[in-house]
């Protein structure tokens, strides 16, 4: 039996990967213990986006600076949601084919 091999698993990295990378899954955008860094340029505009975060549930920390662009990109990121991708089923090779000409799949398209 190798040396790398202890009760038929593999011991490839020995200890040295038990304090590998981890990073902070449980850490969601928007909480109050991780709050969202907005810039805003006027306090109109600072009452809008605080309108969105109540809505939402969302917290924030909000900066009114006039003579800085704004940044509200965390909290576009925040009300996002992804859209799964839907993919067509291929048919299988001795199915009829999708265009209707009555031959097999794997004879017409495929």
């Amino acid at each position: 039996m190798s040396k790398f091999f202890f009760m038929g698993k593999p011991d490839i990295m020995g200890k040295n990967n038990s304090n590998g990378f981890a990073p902070k899954r449980t850490a969601k955008p928007g909480t109050e213990l991780h709050p969202l860094t907005l810039i805003v340029n006027s306090a109109e505009r600072q009452s809008e986006v605080q309108a969105i975060l109540a809505e939402h549930s969302l917290f924030a920390s909000i900066e009114v600076k006039a003579d800085v662009p704004e940044d509200i990109r965390e909290l576009d990121f925040a009300l996002s949601k992804s859209i799964p991708q839907v993919f067509d089923k291929v048919p299988e090779r001795n199915a009829p084919c999708v265009c209707g000409s009555g031959k097999k799949y794997k004879k017409c398209c495929g």
